[in-house]
């Protein structure tokens, strides 16, 4: 197991049944992840994910998960809904209360077979009862395709920040016990949280490094740019707006000048 941390983000390259034990109970204020979906899934170029095969190394993160959320906090799973048995299953015994499900509709068929496969699909489960959005989001949201250049199940930023924003606040622990190329860990960065990602590839763990980097040095920088044009134009107060660049797979965003923070 190797940790690369800094006062406010980590990322873990080991296993999170193995790691999962060594953080402290209710230390994490939000859980967004996308773990294997137990279908042995193989992309265009051969890739696959660890561990897809394999219930008891996805499923068995649970009980530990539940342990480390804070009370009345929230864990948003993605999941393989063939397999939607196996994950409730997990989910209910581990002490998990399912308060809402999400649907991301895709533009394309990801597969054709009986019907076209044409979203994606994640449970918002609850430890205890956390509060609800003071605006909350539409339980079908639309999808971003990411290009999967990282990771062959990667999941695009600009999905995982509504989730980041409506259930948890800034200064709050996200974790991604799964994390891949670390999509969850940048969006939530750029909204101001900490971060702990684990990840069993080393290679995406170096991956993740790079693009957290990235995304906290562009997010001070938008803080300190944003304090400095409050502080020059105080009657004129600016919006940071989150927006995607052009054939990039991070977010990046540019502030704007104007006379209310309505965008």
């Amino acid at each position: 197991m190797t940790n690369t941390s800094t006062p406010d983000h980590q990322i873990i390259h080991g296993n999170c049944l193995q790691v999962l034990p060594t953080l402290a109970a209710a230390s994490v204020n939000l859980i967004v992840t996308d773990p294997p979906y137990l279908v042995s899934y193989r992309d265009r170029d051969g890739r696959g994910v660890v561990n897809d095969d394999a219930p008891d190394q996805v499923l068995g993160a649970f009980p530990d998960l539940y342990r480390v959320l804070a009370p009345d906090s929230t864990c948003v799973s993605f999941y393989g809904w063939g397999k939607i048995d196996l994950f409730f299953r997990a989910w209910v015994d581990a002490g998990f209360r399912p308060i809402g499900h999400l649907v991301w509709h895709k533009g394309y068929a990801s597969y054709r077979g009986f019907v076209n496969a044409r979203h994606e699909q994640a449970y918002i489960l609850a430890k205890g009862r956390p509060r609800q959005p003071a605006e909350p989001i539409d339980d079908v949201q639309p999808w971003e395709y990411s290009g999967n250049r990282c990771h062959p199940t990667e999941k695009a930023v600009s999905i995982l920040t509504p989730l980041i924003e409506s259930f948890s606040r800034p200064g709050d622990v996200v974790l991604d016990p799964f994390m891949g190329s670390g999509s969850t860990l940048v969006g939530a960065a750029l909204a101001g949280r900490k971060t702990i990602g684990i990840e069993l590839e080393e290679k995406y763990c170096t991956l993740a490094r790079k693009r957290l980097a990235g995304a906290t040095r562009y997010a001070s920088r938008l803080q300190r740019s944003s304090v400095a044009t409050a502080i020059a134009a105080p009657s004129a107060p600016s919006t940071v707006i989150w927006e995607r660049r052009p054939h990039q797979s991070d977010w990046a965003g540019r502030i704007l000048k104007r006379g209310s923070t309505h965008s």
